[in-house]
């Protein structure tokens, strides 16, 4: 998932009443594609470069064929199953979600990111933390290259032009006494993001996994690297912190 590192770092590491408030989460974009994304617990090891290594080429040539193929656009990948999750990220990246946070291979990422004419350039694979406690070993990738993303709930709401997106991290419900792992439009209005729940298109937890994006467009940093130098948001990241 290709999400704003500074989202992800504010959701991790913000004091819980700043998460329950939600106040510099209330307008936004949530989060985006994982290759450009800093996650909140950067591995300890040493991590390759951006280039894949001579055992990751066949994964990231593997993914590049199937996706192009079968997600050439939004509404190829809307049909199925993935939902836009996230404004435009400061890669230039909008991420869309399955909502199925076990991959089992290179035709299977859990996200796919999209420019803003809706060219596919890259996706996300996941494990989630709770079936794997150390980094997966998975397709020839070198394990330092899996990142974590903490738990934490997006939401969609009926905008002026459209959506609105935005992120809030569990605290904001536990607090509440509600369940962050199963929220509900209800939830969001509990939590002050929505006047009434049909104002809320969609919601869904977000749990906690470790996390591999990969670039499908040609990248001179390589096709893991955090940003591409090819690609220029078409306008600013709604998300700086």
């Amino acid at each position: 998932m290709k999400i704003s590192s500074a989202v992800f770092l504010f959701i991790a590491f913000a004091p819980a009443a700043a998460l329950a408030s939600g106040d510099a989460l209330a307008s936004a974009s949530a989060l985006a594609p994982a290759a450009a994304l800093t996650q909140a617990a950067p591995m300890a090891t040493a991590t390759p470069d951006g280039h894949p290594t001579a055992a990751e080429k066949a994964f990231v040539a593997q993914a590049m064929t199937a996706l192009l193929a079968a997600y050439p656009t939004t509404a190829s990948a809307m049909k199925a199953g993935y939902i836009r999750f996230t404004d435009e990220d400061d890669t230039g990246a909008i991420s869309y979600a399955n909502r199925k946070w076990t991959s089992t291979g290179a035709s299977h990422p859990s996200q796919l990111w999209y420019d803003a004419n809706g060219r596919l350039i890259g996706a996300d694979y996941s494990v989630l933390q709770a079936d794997s406690p150390k980094a997966p070993s998975l397709w020839g990738l070198d394990p330092s290259r899996w990142q974590t993303f903490d738990m934490h709930i997006h939401y969609g709401l009926v905008g002026p032009n459209g959506t609105t997106y935005g992120a809030i991290g569990p605290k904001s419900l536990t607090s509440l006494g509600l369940d962050p792992s199963h929220p509900t439009p209800a939830s969001i209005v509990a939590a002050g993001k929505a006047k009434s729940t049909k104002d809320v298109r969609f919601v869904f937890a977000f749990p906690a996994i470790w996390d591999v994006g990969i670039w499908l467009i040609p990248n001179p940093k390589g096709a893991f690297a955090d940003a591409n130098p090819n690609l220029k948001p078409s306008m600013p990241a709604k998300m700086n912190m």
